[in-house]
């Protein structure tokens, strides 16, 4: 079982929280914590095995008083493996990265479906298997009754197959502040620059002409507010004069890949707890 939390930080946080599973017989295999000096929060995240028969229940049960005492926000989870949809219009690498991750059991996730904006034949070489595929068009962005009637379809399809979590994989469609708000915590997105900086159209080409040395990218979760969401995971690769746009280009596919697969495996193994307009990762 994994056990998350965030309160006020005060002495005994720690001693509580092993007390209480010591008197249970659990075993904690992994203990990671964090105290924010600025603004006075503590961060806990604990891997334990529970007592044989300790149903996860009977565990949350015992755990509410102690977690009313200390003003905590917190949740337990056993090891069932996180739903996942995944959402991707023309570029497929991040999808196919992912699914080759989960294919080969490094992301813990079961994936629910896979929904794009366009055709199944537009990423025809990517091998879904038996996934399920939902082709949710929507020709014209700026048409507000499409882009809603749209978006209704695919909180329908998020609902009804029980999805816990949200991949942008690429999904070059911009969520509407209602949907934001309705998956605020539970979707992630990949943005192709180390935000802040050249946001919009053509990221590398504008690094390319303001001749940076580094390029980058950026996992976070989706908000309201465009690309600044709580960042969870960035990475960037330096770069030369000698490199063309499309060297950037491909270089930056490989960044993004792996960016957005550490930062969903964070959050399917908890490591993320959401602070304010930031972030606490722990590190595996």
């Amino acid at each position: 079982m994994i056990l998350t939390l965030s309160c006020p930080d005060r002495h005994g946080i720690v001693a509580a929280v092993s007390g209480l599973l010591m008197q249970r017989d659990a075993n904690i295999s992994d203990a990671q914590q964090f105290g924010d000096a600025v603004s006075g929060t503590f961060f806990m995240r604990v891997v334990f095995e529970p007592a044989d028969g300790d149903a996860i229940e009977a565990v949350r049960q015992a755990f509410a008083p102690l977690a009313e005492r200390f003003e905590m926000d917190w949740t337990l989870r056993g090891p069932e493996p996180r739903r996942v949809m995944i959402l991707t219009s023309k570029f497929d690498h991040c999808l196919a990265d992912l699914l080759y991750r989960w294919r080969i059991d490094e992301l813990p996730m079961t994936v629910t479906a896979i929904v794009s904006n366009h055709p199944r034949d537009l990423i025809g070489h990517v091998d879904l298997g038996d996934l399920p595929f939902h082709h949710l068009p929507l020709r014209d962005s700026g048409d507000a009754a499409a882009k809603a009637a749209q978006e209704a379809e695919l909180l329908r399809l998020i609902e009804a197959t029980g999805t816990e979590l949200v991949v942008l994989a690429r999904y070059m469609q911009v969520l509407s502040d209602d949907l934001a708000g309705r998956l605020a915590g539970r979707c992630i997105n990949i943005h192709h620059s180390f935000l802040p900086g050249f946001k919009g159209a053509r990221p590398y080409h504008q690094a390319h002409a303001r001749g940076v040395k580094v390029i980058g990218a950026t996992a976070h979760y989706v908000t309201a507010d465009l690309d600044e969401g709580p960042i969870i995971e960035q990475d960037v690769e330096r770069i030369s004069h000698r490199d063309t746009p499309q060297d950037l280009i491909r270089r930056g596919r490989d960044i993004e890949r792996r960016v957005l697969a550490r930062a969903v495996r964070r959050h399917l193994e908890d490591r993320v707890l959401l602070h304010g307009a930031k972030t606490v990762v722990f590190e595996d």
